[in-house]
């Protein structure tokens, strides 16, 4: 292992990543706290209750599978493109440009919706403090200061978001031990069963799935680091496994944390009749109220200002899965060659960080010149494009690592076809789900966006397609080399 940073042109920073680095580049995708305080309360009530801790630990087991294919290819793909050089690599270069453009349209849209819930929560949370701003004037900041990070190295980005994951944890982390050491609520404390099946099929199970797999959004983005990390051979795989096991573990812990600090027989009651003091219902105030509750109003106020970062350090992550996926689709010849460029002193993909801030301007001005609602509309309308299409990748690439080992061999049965297989299963039943009951998970049913929004995603994967075709007509050597490891 070596700790010199490779420069070269065109090419991104190798070296520059350690274990830890992309660790919590990925974890930031996922952003622990904006799924505690955001999703998880919403979960408990829309989904299966009590059941989430048990749901969140069977996802965990699901992901684990899924990555143990995904990490045994790893060692045979290091390349920037992730799920494109995945498949471009076991199914062939169509079905790579297929992906590349799925996971553009996919990473984007995550990203325009993050956007909208970042400046919607941000407007909420400094009013606190006498600050009165439209939302759109944070989402603004937001998009401009994630745009410098992007166009910077990338250990840059690496050093903000490991401080940032890190107080994300640390204040949830207090809160979980504070409600611990005071043995949850009263009467029933902590004797909470996570393990009861019965809990498990209670109210929605789909739904309660929909809401955690959320959580472990991101953790396939080891890979989009390995041109940049130390051993990459070593160092994707343990991140792979650490990032499913840190949020995984987290989840389990603060969800049961949760319950036992509300009461399990109260908890949907309780959530349920949480509002603003306008009386606006708002479930996303359950934890906060547990951590002023268990701990103080310091804490709480923190928690807020710590929930806006951890939006902050999310948005910073998908901008960089953006940017790689552009320069690697521009390097190889399905985008203008100029995307397939890096900055001559940051070797930062510099071109698809600013085409990408361009377009997330352009979104936020059109939301925000409609008058439209950043969390209602804005957020919820669109963001579940991108889990729609991280679901649909994941269903390919287990199907990538099947056809790439038993054409090339090597691997496990159990880790390169049956977890694979079990996994791709698994992943391809939920993108149908969510295909399908579109505008009911997004309150865009009855209307024409609960068609074209989740069309979003074939449409991309058929206009990668085509570019693939045209590469393959104009350059059949270049076509052939789409998803091959760049540095050897």
């Amino acid at each position: 292992m070596s700790d010199f940073t490779e420069i070269g042109p065109n090419r991104l920073r190798r070296n520059s990543l350690g274990l830890v680095a992309v660790t919590f580049m990925v974890i930031s995708a996922a952003a622990p706290l904006t799924g505690v305080a955001g999703a998880m309360p919403i979960a408990f009530l829309l989904g299966n209750g009590t059941g989430i801790p048990l749901t969140f630990l069977l996802l965990t087991l699901v992901m684990l599978a899924f990555a143990a294919g995904y990490v045994a290819m790893s060692r045979h793909v290091i390349n920037a493109g992730a799920f494109y050089a995945y498949a471009a690599r076991g199914l062939g270069g169509s079905w790579g440009g297929a992906v590349s453009v799925m996971a553009l349209v996919a990473y984007n849209t995550m990203q325009f919706g993050l956007i909208g819930l970042l400046g919607g929560i941000s407007a909420g949370v400094f009013s606190q403090f006498g600050l009165m701003l439209d939302w759109w004037v944070y989402s603004l900041i937001a998009i401009l200061l994630v745009g410098i990070l992007g166009y910077r190295q990338v250990d840059l980005s690496a050093k903000v978001m490991v401080v940032l994951v890190g107080l994300e944890y640390l204040v949830v982390l207090i809160v979980d031990f504070a409600i611990l050491g005071a043995g949850g609520a009263e009467g029933q404390g902590l004797a909470v069963n996570i393990f009861d099946v019965s809990a498990l099929t209670s109210g929605s199970l789909t739904a309660a799935i929909l809401f955690c797999l959320g959580s472990f959004i991101g953790i396939e983005a080891t890979t989009i680091y390995g041109e940049e990390a130390r051993d990459p051979a070593r160092t994707i795989p343990r991140a792979t496994y650490l990032s499913i096991l840190m949020i995984g573990v987290f989840f389990v812990f603060t969800t049961w944390l949760m319950i036992a600090g509300t009461g399990a027989d109260k908890l949907l009651e309780t959530i349920g009749g949480l509002t603003l003091p306008d009386g606006t219902p708002d479930p996303t105030i359950h934890f906060f109220m547990l951590a002023e509750m268990y701990t103080n109003p310091t804490v709480a106020m923190v928690a807020g200002l710590l929930l806006v970062s951890s939006l902050f350090a999310a948005l910073s992550a998908f901008h960089n899965y953006i940017a790689r996926y552009s320069y690697v689709a521009g390097r190889d010849g399905l985008l203008p060659e100029a995307f397939g460029r890096t900055h001559g002193a940051h070797q930062s993909p510099h071109i698809g960080s600013v085409v990408q801030t361009i377009g997330a301007l352009i979104v936020l001005a059109v939301f925000a010149g409609l008058g439209l609602d950043p969390i209602l509309n804005m957020f919820t309308w669109i963001s579940q494009i991108g889990t729609l299409g991280v679901i649909g990748m994941m269903a390919i690439t287990s199907l990538s690592v099947i056809v790439f080992f038993a054409r090339n061999g090597g691997g496990s049965f159990l880790s390169t076809l049956l977890l694979p297989a079990i996994a791709g299963l698994i992943m391809a039943a939920l993108f149908v789900y969510i295909f399908v009951n579109y505008g009911d998970l997004t309150g865009t049913a009855g209307g024409g966006l609960s068609v074209i929004l989740p069309g979003l995603i074939p449409l991309g994967a058929l206009i990668g397609l085509l570019l693939a075709r045209r590469l393959k007509s104009a350059d059949p050597q270049r076509f052939a080399r789409m998803g091959q490891n760049p540095n050897g």
